[in-house]
């Protein structure tokens, strides 16, 4: 065959056919005559993010006009504006003209479908969008599972779906299929005609917060290529409304921790969280009738509080079909605390004298005017005398005694964060209150170190304080233990009391030895690592031995040994059978009850709730007490990803500057598996995760540790008339 080309000066003119034959290409599909008809509001997601793409398309008001001014064999697009109320009403002599014209239409929440009975709306709970079919091709394979929050859906009976709302269990892939499970069609193909059904709202997927984001580029780019097959289309580029800061390896402003600690410690403000006067009946509301006091955040143009009332929890994780989500508006001693802690070290650090103000207040809510620390807890002669219940509520209908459960971990965690902030803001009006709070919880820890996880009221009340302290039991679970210890050696560093080291250094060295077989870990085996690490850089600041060394460098090898490239670290579950709230067992088991965020070891997932948060204040202790650069350099890499991570939202300003719980950090998006009943994959909590987060920022940008923060606390000197009251 004679070559068309037959040296080498023939190459331009080839690569001039070339380029030309691609330029018309994609000239003919970018000045494509309008192929999409939209019915629609001008705010709908789609609808604006095809304009932004630069495709032709034509927006009209109803139906009845998209379906009359469409050209034969284009496309429609029938949109739910009135979602999630009223389902479409589109009557038979309309399908009949789009028939007729061969049009291919997307119809979506649809009142009546010709040939279908198509029922009441109905709502979901626990149930996510399911994959069935290879309509997405291989980058959507079967059983993956998308998010469509908090669904409106018509029933609908049909043998064959591309999508279908299931409760299953999974991270990315519906692990245990369909079985045993419930399922209802959300995308699927007519039986009988050119029409491609939706039961729900797909197209409010910016607004809505479907996730994750490139599976609903895939959705969208499959939906359009079947409304029109043959016409190219460019990828679809569109921005979440709630997104990370900056993107995976973007280089860092100088700045950029700065920046996190003033946005991290605004979200308090400006998500209302502080409780107010004006709002104050809402939370009242939210303990009486509520379910786990979850509702609605309070209006964006209410006052914030003070401080003087407390900080609410956080964000239920759960997000509303607006994006919005649902406020926990519980007032929890360790939120509190801790939020106490972060504010006061961001004033200091800011120089700002009213967030300092807020900081005292919530020290004073907690101390001197919450039900947390009244009733029984006031009265020295009482068991429960020094402790801080969990939260601020009442036990009893006649309002005669206030709740009493207390968490060790919940107590040290409140207490560490209003020791921080009484160092910062040197004030000593809590001194005495903390000391009591120290010595209640060492009362009822026992001679090997260790306390229950949980002791309520009425075992309290039946066996005395002393019991408790006589009683040598174990519990292998740092989640529960491990800041107790950090605080008996911040107890011991400023009263001498030798008590306070001893019996931690025995749990300490119990724990270590116990590990990993004898753990038991609560959501993964990460965060009982992570929680490891502080009572053991601040052993080495009280001891430093080799032997102490060691301890907290295999620790942090251990955990570090999942760090991923961008800074992440990798959750993990433990040993079978030794786990609290392990991974669903079934469809069933999905949504009831604590869970982790992954579903299998090797989800690409972080945890910011107990794991991440608590790492980094570890670390961060870690490479204070030893002063060697391999903890510092991890914590760095933390810092980076931290602060890349951080909520950036223009559409929810109540979230910008929050962190979530879930970060799968390949995808870089918020997302995991959703099956916690409580604290899911995009809940925030003022405490244990935006507490911690942006003290360590803080008092990295001081160059200071906790440990050496706290040092000066002259809160020792109330230890021999309080000893001779608790420890007698």
């Amino acid at each position: 065959m004679q070559p068309i080309f037959e040296n080498l000066s023939d190459l331009p003119m080839l690569l001039l056919l070339v380029f030309s034959m691609v330029f018309c290409i994609a000239a003919s599909a970018r000045n494509h005559p309008a192929t999409f008809v939209l019915k629609c509001s001008e705010k709908n997601d789609l609808y604006k993010m095809l304009l932004a793409n630069d495709i032709a398309i034509k927006r009209v008001d109803t139906a009845e006009e998209a379906i009359e001014s469409a050209a034969e064999k284009t496309a429609v697009l029938i949109l739910a504006d009135d979602y999630p109320n009223d389902p479409i009403q589109i009557n038979k002599e309309l399908f009949q003209a789009a028939i007729a014209k061969k049009l291919r239409l997307y119809l979506e929440f649809p009142a009546k479908l010709p040939g279908l009975a198509v029922s009441e709306p109905r709502h979901t709970e626990w149930e996510r969008g399911v994959v069935v079919s290879d309509f997405f091709g291989a980058a959507l394979p079967p059983m993956r599972i998308v998010m469509v929050h908090d669904c409106s859906f018509v029933p609908v009976t049909v043998e064959r779906a591309e999508l279908v709302l299931a409760r299953v269990a999974g991270f990315d892939t519906a692990v245990y299929g369909l079985d045993a499970t419930e399922s209802h069609p959300l995308l699927f193909e007519h039986p009988n005609f050119p029409f491609l059904i939706a039961t729900s709202k797909l197209s409010q997927f910016i607004s809505g917060r479907y996730a994750p984001a490139d599976a609903w580029d895939n959705i969208w780019q499959k939906i359009l290529n079947w409304l029109q097959p043959g016409v190219a289309l460019p990828d679809l580029r569109w921005q979440p409304g709630v997104r990370p800061s900056r993107e995976k390896g973007a280089e860092l402003p100088a700045d950029a921790e700065v920046d996190a600690i003033t946005r991290g410690v605004g979200w308090y403000f400006n998500a209302k969280l502080l409780l107010h006067p004006s709002t104050k009946k809402i939370y009242e509301q939210a303990l009486s009738n509520w379910a786990d006091a979850t509702g609605p955040m309070p209006d964006s143009q209410s006052p914030g509080g003070d401080g003087s009332l407390g900080v609410l929890e956080g964000f239920s994780s759960n997000i509303k079909s607006d994006g919005s989500q649902k406020l926990r508006w519980w007032l929890r001693y360790d939120c509190n605390g801790e939020v106490t802690g972060s504010i006061a070290l961001a004033s200091q650090f800011l120089q700002n004298k009213q967030v300092a103000r807020v900081a005292g207040n919530l020290g004073d809510f907690i101390y001197f005017k919450s039900l947390m620390s009244q009733g029984n807890r006031m009265n020295p002669m009482h068991p429960a005398f020094g402790l801080i219940s969990w939260n601020h509520s009442r036990l009893n209908d006649d309002k005669s005694d206030f709740r009493g459960v207390y968490y060790g971990d919940d107590n040290a965690r409140g207490l560490l964060g209003t020791l921080a902030a009484a160092a910062m803001l040197k004030i000593d009006r809590w001194d005495e209150r903390m000391l009591q709070c120290l010595i209640a919880n060492f009362r009822t820890t026992g001679p090997l170190g260790f306390r229950w996880n949980r002791i309520d009221e009425e075992p309290l009340e039946k066996h005395g304080w002393r019991f408790f302290f006589e009683n040598a039991s174990t519990s292998y679970a740092p989640h529960y233990q491990a800041f107790l210890w950090a605080c008996f050696l911040k107890a011991y560093s400023l009263t001498g009391y030798d008590l306070f080291l001893e019996r931690t250094k025995i749990a300490i060295r119990m724990t270590m030895e116990a590990y990993p077989d004898e753990w038991h870990w609560t959501n993964g085996i990460q965060q009982e690592r992570a929680r490891m690490l502080l009572p053991l850089a601040w052993l080495v600041y009280v001891e430093d031995k080799p032997e102490h060394r060691n301890w907290l460098k295999f620790m942090v090898e251990e955990l570090l040994a999942y760090q991923h490239q961008t800074g992440a670290i990798r959750e993990a579950l433990g040993k079978a059978g030794k786990g609290s709230y392990g991974a669903p067992k079934s469809n069933a088991a999905y949504g009831t009850d604590e869970a982790p965020l992954l579903q299998v070891n090797g989800d690409p997932v972080c945890d910011l709730l107990y794991t991440t948060n608590f790492a980094f204040i570890g670390l961060h202790e870690a490479a204070a007490a030893t002063k060697e650069p391999y903890y510092r350099q991890a914590e760095d890499r933390l810092a980076e990803f931290l602060c890349r991570i951080q909520v950036r939202s223009e559409s929810r300003p109540e979230l910008d500057g929050a962190w979530f719980r879930a970060m799968d950090f390949e995808r870089w998006e918020y997302w995991a598996s959703n099956a916690d009943a409580g604290w899911g994959a995009w809940s925030t909590e003022t405490g244990w995760t935006q507490g911690w987060i942006t003290m360590v920022l803080a008092l990295r940008q001081m160059n200071l540790s906790l440990w050496e923060l706290t040092s000066d606390s002259d809160m020792g000197r109330h230890f021999q008339k309080t000893r001779q009251l608790m420890l007698p």
